[in-house]
């Protein structure tokens, strides 16, 4: 097994160890936020990078698998959903935000295993995957360090560092939520072919 195959499947053994953590109770906090919180956002964080250099070392090194292709995507998706999981337990996310982005990644599952069926090629992410991507790891890695909850910024309530972290969060979240929406709809063009059939 290559390195690149074998940073995702820690990236995969990093997400039962971040949904763990708050059940060790550790009480404290740095800077006023949870030191709990601040674990499980190293771990984020941590399996986050591990993304971008497992896929930058496979094309490096030309390392590129099936089993890579295949496990990669899904690497993510686990991660990403644990994540907002949490983060919806903790009541700092409301619920349908994952669930838009689980029946954005259901929908795209589902088309690429009909274009695999078919002999298609799989459309390559397009500028609303890549922002998406982007804005959606921006958002949960300063979502675990924000003490308040989605939109709070909204309210008048929070003020200075506060208020400018929560409105951060809030945007990026709104901005992932437009650009996983746009990116299922470009694959979903790409499927209308296999869906015909």
């Amino acid at each position: 097994m290559n390195l690149p195959n074998k940073l995702t499947i820690f990236r995969i053994i990093l997400v039962p160890i971040m949904v763990i953590i708050p059940f060790f109770g550790i009480d404290g906090r740095i800077a006023g936020i949870p030191i709990e919180w601040l674990i499980i956002d190293v771990v984020f964080l941590i399996a986050s990078l591990t993304d971008k250099l497992d896929g930058y070392l496979a094309r490096k090194n030309n390392q590129v698998t099936a089993f890579g292709k295949f496990l990669d995507p899904l690497a993510d998706k686990i991660l990403v959903l644990a994540a907002m999981m949490m983060l919806v337990e903790m009541q700092k996310l409301p619920a349908w935000i994952p669930i838009i982005v689980l029946a954005r990644e259901f929908m795209v599952s589902g088309y690429r295993l009909i274009a695999v069926e078919k002999g298609g090629e799989v459309i390559a992410a397009s500028k609303w995957g890549k922002l998406k991507t982007v804005t959606q790891m921006i958002a949960i890695v300063l979502a675990f360090l924000d003490l308040n909850a989605f939109g709070e910024c909204f309210t008048g309530v929070l003020q200075g560092g506060d208020l400018i972290l929560n409105l951060i969060v809030t945007i990026m979240m709104i901005i992932q939520v437009i650009a996983t929406i746009f990116s299922g709809i470009d694959y979903m063009k790409g499927a209308k072919k296999y869906i015909k059939d």
